[in-house]
């Protein structure tokens, strides 16, 4: 069984694996700064993100990468899936975006269909690898 990378608990795919970097509750004047001076709207800005942040993931392994792969490949086959939810932080949540533009993102699937396309490119050996193994020896 694939285990959590800090609980140890079995691995639960979550798209927020993907998105929870951006995250800078209580961290406005480091992280939030770093950030704000992207826009996740702008196409170029975006990609800069994702690259930078979203796949830059060292505490995931070759196996986390396939198994989080996979989970989102399903959710935007999905055409009912709510991406928005994913972004949507309620006032009680310990929770902020560093721009107003992330609580209302103009295309949040197409910002997950962006996560994608950059991660078959960069994770591209790790998810060749863990592709090559029997799922039921994790």
């Amino acid at each position: 069984m694939l285990r959590d990378p800090f609980l140890n608990e079995e691995f639960q795919p979550d798209l927020m694996w993907f998105i929870g970097v951006f995250d800078v509750y209580d961290r406005e004047e480091t992280r939030g700064a770093e950030l704000e001076v992207f826009n996740p709207n702008d196409r170029f800005d975006r990609a800069e993100l994702i690259k930078r942040y979203s796949l830059n993931l060292g505490y995931l392994s070759y196996r986390h990468k396939l198994v989080l792969m996979d989970f989102l490949a399903e959710k935007l086959s999905d055409a009912s899936y709510d991406f928005q939810s994913l972004f949507d932080i309620d006032e009680e949540d310990a929770g902020s975006w560093p721009r107003g533009e992330w609580y209302a993102l103009e295309d949040p699937r197409g910002f997950l269909q962006d996560v994608y396309l950059l991660a078959q490119e960069a994770w591209k050996e790790d998810l060749l690898l863990a592709s090559l193994e029997d799922r039921d020896s994790w």
